[in-house]
């Protein structure tokens, strides 16, 4: 009888402590939200949206995509002084509670500036640049620029200011932290990155 008893006293502690974990592993919305408002909220403003070009919106973007940018401003993968000081602070519990309250937030629609850059954006994002071996970025982000949750982060809306960086940091390997990018970013030309920039920008 008493290995039985030692057994199923061994299996309600392995169950426990399952049950611990998982709770554990459960984001804090909550508590994310305070810690946005505590680290983040002065370039990012108070519901995600940012309203400084320079700066992206992270509202509604998916959850493991920020929580692996912001894993590797900690590592120094992605290079930038003022995130990387940000991003030393959190834990890894910090980070899914904040990615997973920006997740929770609604993205601002942005909007075009110009209907020539526009035609050139749609026309590289939705099909390419064959000749160069550029794939459509509506292949990996989706048509309304949406993304893949866990795979490839949401791009509607965005800054064109700001994606436009992203995608000049890319092609010059400044920001080193996605290889795919860079081979596709590399035969970008400014144009054509200003039109993509636009177009997203737009993108709902």
């Amino acid at each position: 009888m008493k290995p039985i008893v030692t057994l199923i006293g061994a299996a309600l502690a392995a169950t426990l402590s399952w049950s611990a974990q998982a709770q554990t592993a459960q984001p804090d919305l909550k508590r994310g939200a305070t810690l946005f408002g505590q680290v983040c909220v002065a370039c990012h403003a108070a519901d995600g949206n940012s309203t400084t070009a320079a700066n992206p919106k992270l509202a509604q973007q998916h959850p493991e995509y920020l929580m692996k940018q912001l894993r590797e401003y900690k590592s120094g993968k992605r290079a930038n002084a003022v995130m990387v000081g940000f991003a030393s602070q959190l834990s890894d519990d910090d980070m899914r509670d904040i990615a997973y309250w920006l997740a929770s937030q609604k993205g601002a629609t942005g909007f075009s500036t110009s209907a020539e850059l526009v035609r050139l954006g749609e026309r590289i994002y939705r099909g390419g640049i064959t000749d160069r071996r550029i794939p459509a970025c509506a292949g990996c982000h989706g048509p309304s620029g949406s993304g893949i949750p866990a795979e490839y982060p949401r791009l509607s809306g965005q800054h064109a200011e700001y994606t436009a960086t992203q995608l000049k940091a890319f092609r010059s390997n400044e920001r080193a932290n996605n290889k795919q990018m860079h081979e596709i970013a590399r035969y970008l030309t400014d144009n054509e990155i200003k039109a993509l920039a636009d177009y997203i920008a737009g993108l709902r």
